[in-house]
Formats: C-alpha cells, structure tokens, sequence
C-alpha cells in the first residue's frame, strides 16, 4: 500500500463529506497553485523518460491524463510534473456551458470506478484559448477534446466543432473529437460513417485529429467508423470514452446501477481493451490507438499495449492509485511497432 493509497486518498474521499466533485475541485486548484519548486521536486521523482513519436508527435513516455480531468487547463504545469508524458485537456465546447445538476460525479469504491454525468461542464474554447495563449508551450505534448455545445442543434454540429478547433489547433499537438460521451443528448450519433466524415473533413489541417469511440459500439458499427477514419485522414483513435453498461459494478455499488452516466473504471478494463484490439486488427495497425479505459496497474497497461494501443491514458486508475501509477505505468511501457505509428 502506497502513501497516497493509506493517507492522501482516504483524507481526499472525506472531503466535502464524501462529495466526489468536491474533492476534484480542490485537488485542481491545489495544483494549480503549486509553486514551480514544488513541481521542480515532484518531477525529480515521478519523471520517467522513454521517448515514441505517434502520428507524428514525439511523446517523452506513453502515459497521458485523459479527458475530464483537467476540462479548462487550470493545473497544465502540475501534470507533467506528475509524470504524465502528455496531457487532454478538455472536453470544451464552442459555448461556455455549466453542465448537468449536481450531483453528477460518484465513486464506487468497491468496484474501483466511477459513475459521471457531468455534461460537458466547462467555460468554453474561447476562455481556454486564452489560457493556453497566456501559459505558453507545456512540457509535454498537449491533446484538445472537442466536444459538441448542448445547445446546438445535430445539424449543426460541425459548424459547432470547427469553432472550437479554430480557437485551440493552434495551441494543441492532437485534437481529440468527442463523439461519444454518453451525456450530451444525442452526441452518439455523430458516431455514425456520416456524421464523422463531415467532422473530419471539416477538421482537416495541420494538427492530427483523433476520434473518440465509446465502447458500447457493436463490432460492425466501429468497423464502419474505422472505415470513414481511413479514409478521411484521422491520424488515430481514442478507445475508449465511459460506458452505459453497469456490469462489473460490486454488490456495495449496485445503488449506482440507477444513476444516469458513463462507468469508467475497474468496471470497463476488459472491454476497453477488447475495443482496441478489435480496432488494432480491424485497421490493420494504420491508425494509432490511445487506449483509455479501467487501466488500475502497470499490468492492465502492459496489457492494453499488448492489445494494440501506441499510448494510454489515465483517469479513474489516477484518482484510486495517484501518481505512483502513472510512473509505473511509464516504466512497465515496452517498445512495440504501434508506438511508431505515423
């Protein structure tokens, strides 16, 4: 047992009586104030070097903090301070927007996940442009999910994604297109061979463009997705965003079964890294993968690497295990022919 699993969790679970949002918020901003001695020492210990270009893009090692984490950039200079060899920020959407009603974050302990209906909370790709503009370049590689406003009709999605991505591909290594969070009404069928054509011609430039999958999707629905990736030029996939599934949830957790949002987690492991050995084999290797998804050790990384993925992402696997993981992660990380993916 770790001193972040026997001190630093338990102090964090207890914080604003046991409101998971809470304890998210204040761990942010406590990042986001650390002064850069603080991360000078902090990356003196978790740093790990073990250099891969993906698409294009030469990453220091292979693990990377999704999506969610960090939506409006507040605490960028902490994360590569934490180890993390790249960073998400995001999901933002073209309009500022506060999300769905509190609360819409839970953890269930026992199955090591967590339940979220957040909705896209964020404030929007235009105040995040101006913090990137005033930050300056990170350290590390740094990833811009785009999502979709709620607001905005599906019918005028693109136009709604474009907005986003002419304010932020400047500042962004990757831009990740979140087409499948589960909790902006309809987001999903912008999965679909059609909608992802029309986004990824629009989004066509010179940053590489990653498409997010849920793992939800049926064999012949990513079959087809990766089909219209190929051809229009995506640089990779994302696999995989939260699932609506409550399977794997223990008996002490069931009570979340009813609450509305994506499971990530311990819950989605298995799954996660089918999806990206389903897509590895399917693209015949050309399309890079960031494997996301229940990655709670070193193991359950080697293995999503194992499966296909050239980088993994952490989320869940970060908030129960801390920062420890992210360097065991970044040692275990062997060589593979994906991680040199273009």
């Amino acid at each position: 047992m770790s001193l972040f699993t026997s001190v630093a969790r338990p102090a964090l679970f207890r914080l604003g009586g046991g409101d998971a949002e809470h304890a998210h918020e204040w761990t942010l901003n406590r990042l986001a104030a650390l002064p850069a001695p603080a991360r000078n020492a902090m990356r003196r210990w978790y740093g790990f070097s073990n250099p891969v270009e993906v698409f294009g893009v030469r990453f220091p090692n292979r693990v990377g903090l999704a999506a969610g984490m960090d939506k409006n950039g507040i605490a960028l200079p902490a994360w590569p301070a934490l180890g993390f060899g790249f960073v998400e920020v995001g999901t933002v959407t073209a309009k500022p927007q506060p999300g769905n009603d509190r609360p819409r974050l839970f953890r269930a302990k026992e199955s090591g996940g967590i339940v979220n209906r957040m909705g896209f909370n964020n404030a929007g790709a235009a105040a995040l442009a101006d913090r990137l503009a005033a930050l300056g370049p990170l350290d590390v590689p740094l990833g811009v999910s785009l999502g979709k406003s709620k607001v905005t009709p599906l019918e005028e999605a693109v136009e709604d994604y474009l907005t986003s991505y002419r304010l932020l591909h400047p500042y962004a290594d990757y831009i990740a297109v979140n087409v499948s969070s589960p909790n902006t009404p309809g987001l999903r069928n912008l999965q679909d061979s059609e909608a992802i054509a029309a986004l990824l011609k629009a989004l066509a430039g010179p940053v590489p463009v990653l498409v997010k999958i849920a793992p939800d999707l049926t064999e012949t629905a990513i079959a087809e997705l990766l089909e219209v990736c190929l051809e229009h030029g995506a640089a990779g996939i994302i696999a995989t965003n939260t699932t609506l599934s409550r399977d794997g949830l223990a008996a002490s957790d069931r009570h979340l079964a009813s609450e509305a949002g994506g499971l990530s987690g311990a819950p989605l492991t298995a799954r996660a890294r089918e999806v990206v050995r389903f897509v590895h084999t399917e693209s015949g290797g050309r399309l890079p993968i960031i494997g996301v998804g229940g990655i709670m050790s070193a193991d359950d990384a080697s293995r999503m690497f194992d499966a296909g993925a050239a980088l993994v992402q952490l989320y869940s696997g970060f908030i129960y295990q801390g920062p420890d993981l992210v360097l065991a992660v970044a040692r275990g990380a062997r060589p593979s022919r994906t991680a040199v993916a273009r």
